[in-house]
């Protein structure tokens, strides 16, 4: 995630970094499941308090971009049904399990077709 903040700018750096993550967000660049840096790790690294980050993310969970789940962290949240959403926690779910058992990246792939194929009988 890059992230530039203008502090010339005539937008508030706040609104700077609702309107640079919502941006990536949607044209994929953070894709759903996207675990985002913590208010702190944020905001020193773009020389800002943690204030300003934090009010960011209040604004961006408002609209339905990130999602806070508690301890785990914040994540780009997945946009459209319900349905949607539930597969992509199941995916962000099955993807950090995979890599706590070490699975390399083709392997977990695989399995995960191969589950797929199961289940809609290709």
């Amino acid at each position: 995630m890059t992230l530039k903040i203008h502090i010339d700018g005539s937008a508030p750096p706040y609104e700077q970094v609702r309107a640079q993550i919502s941006e990536q967000a949607r044209a994929g660049v953070l894709p759903v499941g996207y675990r985002l840096p913590t208010v702190r790790g944020l905001a020193e690294s773009l020389g800002l308090a943690a204030n300003t980050v934090a009010k960011a993310y209040r604004a961006l969970e408002a609209d339905g971009v990130i999602e806070t789940r508690g301890r785990n962290g914040t994540f780009v949240a997945a946009a459209g049904s319900a349905a949607e959403h539930e597969a992509a926690s199941a995916a962000q779910a099955y993807a950090e399990r995979v890599r706590r058992l070490g699975l390399a990246e083709e392997a977990a792939l695989a399995a995960a077709r191969d589950a797929l194929r199961a289940a809609y009988g290709d």
